[in-house]
């Protein structure tokens, strides 16, 4: 029935949320404008089996739950109560008629019988002249609700447009002159028209494109910087392609506290990351601690019933940490040799000294971490609101640096456009506080780069 506490007004419409939106999002009742949000009470029964968890969904579960009640203060729900936007949230009851016979022999799904009431309310306001749009992250509920002949639409907020993705890096066409120019004096004047803070210009001579210029761009200062070398190397690593040396010389300045490296395996993201932290921890001592993260997947859920330590639980997930370590450190200690029992590796002098923290990201909501350099390693595993956790954790004087492949995800819910990692790129590209660059060309090695090519 539709309700009749106000006129539909042309352009206002009527959404339906699935669970699965408010546990991705839980502040997503405020993000529909001036329309109607309609919550089925089995979305409501389903947020409930979740709250007791300690995991974020939990926390997000619980979250929507005192939201609500915040708004039941405000009149009944099943009526439907204001919005602070302009538009308006009810609760709608199942009723024992509600289009049983769409879903014979289906009538303990929690999916049925939210579509089922959908179903009730599209027809209704179909015969107003309405539309009722279902909004689901679960890619099977919208199937079924658009083979009902319903509208069905995905939770975009948050989403990112994937084809104009953000790489951080750009490419001009210029005169011989400007190029020698900047390559003579080091800077060049520049208005800064279509550009985001810190980013890498490549100025190419338009007659001779073999000709170029590296550069990064100042807002502060309005000019084009040109890009270090780094020829001496940081702990033995050299940059092999420009992207590498863009992202070093981002990870090397300590006035970008936040960077985002992405690109897809084998571009070398966490090894330059982690060679940087070891310099400016160990060597030029610019911060108390390199902190290297990782998402233990599934997020959240305990370790497990591994034996051991909390260590030697973590030593698997925590493995691929562990081998950029050996790699830039030189394996084993120099006494023992690699074969022998009790060969401790050439890391574990700075784990046990505290200069190097390898941990999982579980155990970071809290924290405050100040002076660090925090490392978060497959970023794009988290959800924005978990990224935005752990962002906000860094305290006075930390660089944070995430670095993931956004097309590479274990997260069941997230995908290429809703990640964390995406989500940050996308927010922080016009802060002058953060600096991205996306590495594309594969240097593992020459079968791994076949291989991201070809299967």
């Amino acid at each position: 029935m539709v309700p009749s506490h106000h006129g539909h007004q042309p352009g206002r419409r009527t959404y339906l949320l699935d669970t699965n939106v408010l546990l991705s999002d839980p502040n997503a009742v405020f993000v529909f404008d001036e329309h109607e949000l309609v919550l089925p009470i089995t979305v409501i029964e389903e947020v409930d089996k979740f709250k007791r968890e300690l995991t974020e969904r939990g926390r997000c579960a619980r979250t929507i739950s005192r939201t609500l009640d915040d708004l039941r203060a405000k009149g009944q729900l099943a009526k439907g109560v204001a919005l602070p936007n302009g538009g308006t949230l009810r609760v709608e009851l199942g009723s024992p008629g509600d289009m049983a016979e769409l879903f014979a022999g289906a009538l303990d799904s929690a999916d049925n019988v939210i579509l089922r009431i959908a179903m009730r309310l599209h027809r209704d306001l179909v015969a107003a002249g309405s539309t009722l749009i279902v909004v689901s992250r679960d890619v099977n509920m919208r199937l079924k609700a658009d083979a009902l002949g319903m509208v069905a639409e995905d939770y975009e907020h948050g989403h990112v447009e994937i084809d104009e993705a953000y790489t951080g890096v750009l490419e001009r066409d210029v005169a011989k002159e400007v190029v020698d120019d900047i390559h003579a004096r080091g800077v060049l004047s520049d208005s800064g028209e279509g550009l985001c803070p810190h980013q890498f210009v490549i100025l190419r001579n338009e007659v001779n494109p073999q000709q170029t210029a590296m550069t990064r761009y100042d807002e502060r200062q309005k000019q084009l910087k040109l890009v270090g070398k780094h020829r001496e190397g940081i702990w033995g690593i050299f940059a092999r392609n420009r992207e590498q040396l863009f992202a070093l010389d981002l990870l090397m300045d300590d006035s970008i506290p936040l960077v985002t490296l992405d690109g897809r395996a084998g571009t070398g993201k966490t090894l330059l990351a982690i060679a940087c932290g070891l310099k400016l921890v160990a060597d030029d001592k610019r911060y108390r601690r390199l902190v290297v993260a990782r998402p233990i997947f599934p997020l959240g859920k305990d370790i497990g019933f591994l034996p051991g330590s909390l260590d030697e639980k973590l030593n698997p997930w925590m493995k691929p940490i562990f081998d950029n370590l050996e790699l830039l450190l030189g394996g084993e200690d120099a006494n023992d040799k690699p074969g022998r029992r009790g060969g401790a590796p050439n890391y574990q002098t700075l784990l046990d000294q505290k200069i190097v923290e390898v941990e999982p990201l579980t155990y970071i909501r809290g924290r405050s971490l100040p002076k660090q350099f925090l490392i978060i390693d497959e970023a794009q595993n988290l959800t924005p609101h978990e990224v935005k956790t752990v962002i906000t954790r860094a305290g006075e004087g930390t660089k944070v640096v995430l670095t993931g492949d956004r097309y590479q995800i274990d997260n069941p819910y997230v995908d290429a456009t809703s990640n964390g990692l995406s989500y940050v790129i996308e927010r922080f590209r016009t802060s002058p506080m953060g600096g991205h660059v996306t590495l594309r060309k594969g240097e593992r090695s020459a079968l791994a780069e076949c291989a991201a090519n070809v299967l």
